[in-house]
């Protein structure tokens, strides 16, 4: 549209926060908003004391946000309004609520400009997301963003140690010992399950009829011993074995069992024996293959 004359200033019009006349002084600070806003020049400022609009240099000056006017103000004066007009020289600051989309230029906003908590996709995760990263979905049309914790799935095998024991092992006590056959592993979460698979051989030495060996999966975390299967010779790996006096035997087992010791700290499997008789005893490994146990971590 042309204009007659000089065209239309446009720029940020603001009105300055009311200002309460002190007795006495000339002096006074503008804000907007409860902050300090500072006028391109007293020129670019309409400013109405008691009802009259007053001239710039000469009824008041500007310097950064204070106005002060020609002579003290008094009791009873009222200023009723300060507006601030733009800069005539460029466009200024734009109005408040002034900016739409048919102003922006076409991929005029770039990265550089957006905040860090805007997908832009210039920035590779290399990693699993952790539990509280988001991702954006749409609901039933409407974009919404969901933790990695609600869609990730369960049951994810986290870690293996695996560990192979050789040397036999020969167990003649009648009180728990270890048989060596042990593993260590760290769970990367609290809420993790350990599976344990253990297989290997064995050999008794039976000096009665009847008799049995008692064989116990032992949990130990910092020191404290926690009792998972076994205890004595009610429900073991090996348990109650009968045959005739003075009887050598030997086999193979295998064990599996779920765990959840709810800790990121090491834990250490441990299969621990004892025999009934003194006298009698059971060799662990066994044979040249010796004994396996194999610790699975498995994500909730």
């Amino acid at each position: 549209m042309a204009y007659i004359g000089t065209k239309p200033t446009i720029g940020n019009f603001q009105i300055c926060d009311a200002i309460s006349v002190v007795n006495g002084q000339a002096a006074y600070t503008m804000q907007v908003g409860s902050v300090n806003v500072i006028p391109q020049s007293a020129n670019h400022m309409i400013v109405s004391l008691n009802g009259t609009i007053q001239k710039p240099n000469s009824s008041f000056t500007v310097s950064g946000s204070t106005i002060t006017f020609a002579s003290n103000l008094a009791t009873g004066d009222v200023i009723d309004f300060i507006q601030i007009l733009g800069d005539v020289l460029d466009l200024g600051v734009p109005s408040d609520a002034t900016v739409t989309a048919a102003k922006l230029g076409a991929n005029s906003v770039t990265a550089a400009k957006l905040n860090n908590d805007i997908i832009s996709g210039t920035t590779e995760l290399a990693s699993e997301p952790a539990d509280t990263d988001e991702f954006l979905v749409s609901d039933a049309g409407t974009l919404k963003r969901i933790d990695y914790s609600l869609i990730k799935g369960g049951g994810k095998l986290l870690q293996v140690v695996a560990t192979q024991i050789n040397g036999v092992v020969t167990v003649s006590s009648q009180s728990e010992v270890t048989t060596g056959i042990t593993a260590n592993i760290t769970p990367s979460a609290s809420n993790s399950k350990i599976l344990i698979f253990i297989t290997g051989t064995f050999a008794m030495s039976v000096s009665r009829a009847t008799t049995f060996c008692g064989v116990g999966l032992k949990r130990t975390v910092g020191g404290s011993e926690t009792n998972l299967q076994g205890n004595g010779n009610n429900d073991n790996i090996a348990n109650n074995v009968f045959g005739a006096s003075n009887m050598q035997m030997q086999g193979t087992y295998a064990y599996s069992k779920e765990d959840s010791p709810s800790t990121t700290s090491q834990v250490t499997y441990t299969l621990k024996s004892r025999i009934e008789t003194s006298g009698e005893a059971i060799r662990f490994n066994n044979g040249g293959m010796g004994s396996f146990i194999t610790l699975m971590e498995i994500g909730a």
